[in-house]
């Protein structure tokens, strides 16, 4: 099994890279983190280091991928990221994605949308979303 987690740094994404890691050892399966910028930086190190620690932490290795320029200069930039990693998934034979939801209430979502919501919506892939 295949299962990809993307992060972005918040809390609730690094709560659901904690719980794919265990959810990947249980169940024998490969994970994959990858990280969506438009602008990678040293905030994007950062990431890559705590992403890191928690891998260590959980007896994993592994490698944060970023993927950069991922047309964030629309107003709903969450989902086009939703979209980014339903592709992501598609090229690369995803079994199930873990995700964080920051629970932005309905005028969050309206406005903004989600990225966790453009993926579990989808029906295209198995979807886990941690709060």
């Amino acid at each position: 099994m295949k299962v990809l987690v993307p992060v972005d740094g918040s809390e609730c994404s690094m709560r659901a890279l904690g719980f794919a890691a265990d959810f990947a050892k249980r169940f024998d399966a490969t994970l994959d983190v990858v990280h969506f910028t438009d602008s990678p930086g040293a905030d994007t190190q950062r990431l890559k280091g705590k992403v890191s620690e928690v891998l260590e932490a959980e007896g994993l290795e592994g490698e944060t991928e970023v993927i950069g320029d991922v047309r964030l200069d629309n107003l709903k930039a969450s989902d086009q990221v939703g979209k980014d990693i339903l592709e992501l998934v598609e090229e690369r034979g995803y079994d199930h994605v873990v995700m964080g939801h920051h629970g932005t209430g309905r005028i969050g979502k309206l406005l903004l949308g989600s990225a966790a919501n453009t993926v579990s919506k989808s029906g295209k892939v198995p979807t886990t979303i941690v709060p």
